[in-house]
């Protein structure tokens, strides 16, 4: 015979709908990667906007001062702890930083990225592949490595993965090293929830198409004015991952696929 054991659970009281629930995020600690430009900058911006308290990761002290100059002008706070995020030492010294000072991490931006112009098997080096995929998938293992434990002992805590159209559908414009990385982003996001929702820690991947940020510029073929103006922009993502970040805490947004509608991925 086999006992079944059954707990009483409490029903969750849904959230009354209204205009942002933005302030749910006033006082928040949250960590943002790639934090210099694009995507990252345009992230960090906007929880700053929305009173958080934004710590900014990249690999450039200027780009990232001048992010967080922008935030407390706006009467945010911001924090700068360079560093690179492919530097799985110095991404643990990063959080043990975050812990030490604001004895909390409640959310994990985990948006550094990059990619090479060499994006064809025929010209593809070993050296080149790893760069790509410890620049993408790597240096996000890392992060969430390092967060974990800190979300654990608060019993709270989300994870925003920045991966791509590419981690969705196979992309020979983005090359075969950068599809496999996004691709493992997704993979890694959906085994984040698979375990940790014991701990009441969330995982959401974003799927972006075509962005304009300043990594186009490393495509082997430029990309015109008027195709990045048709683009989705960093500010379109932005809105996004606030979105997610303002969720209650027992909805889960497990992944989000977003392109233009100028796709250009479909002519």
């Amino acid at each position: 015979m086999t006992s079944h054991q059954t707990t009483s659970t409490q029903a969750v009281q849904p959230t009354p709908l209204s205009k942002s629930n933005h302030d749910s995020l006033q006082g928040k600690v949250v960590w943002v990667t790639g934090a210099g430009s694009g995507i990252g900058e345009a992230c960090a911006l906007a929880f700053g906007q929305a009173g958080a308290k934004v710590i900014l990761t990249g690999r450039r002290q200027h780009a990232l001062d001048a992010v967080a100059k922008s935030i407390e002008a706006q009467g945010g706070h911001a924090q700068v702890i360079a560093g690179d995020m492919m530097d799985r030492k110095r991404v643990m010294a990063i959080a043990a930083e975050i812990d030490s000072s604001y004895k909390a991490l409640h959310i994990l931006v985990n948006n550094a990225g990059l990619n090479v112009l060499e994006r064809n098997w025929s010209v593809l080096t070993p050296d080149q592949a790893n760069y790509v995929i410890e620049g993408n998938l790597s240096s996000a293992f890392y992060g969430v490595i390092a967060a974990l434990p800190i979300m654990r002992r608060q019993g709270d805590g989300l994870l925003i993965h920045t991966s791509s159209w590419a981690g969705r559908f196979v992309s020979k414009v983005s090359g075969p090293a950068y599809s496999a990385a996004k691709h493992g982003v997704v993979a890694m996001s959906y085994a984040i929830n698979q375990e940790e929702f014991r701990h009441g820690i969330r995982s959401t991947v974003i799927c972006p198409a075509e962005v304009a940020t300043p990594i186009l510029d490393k495509r082997p073929v430029p990309v015109s004015a008027e195709d990045r103006a048709n683009m989705l922009q960093s500010e379109d993502l932005a809105r996004s991952v606030l979105h997610v970040a303002s969720a209650p805490k027992h909805v889960c947004i497990n992944e989000i696929v977003i392109s233009p509608t100028w796709n250009r991925s479909y002519l």
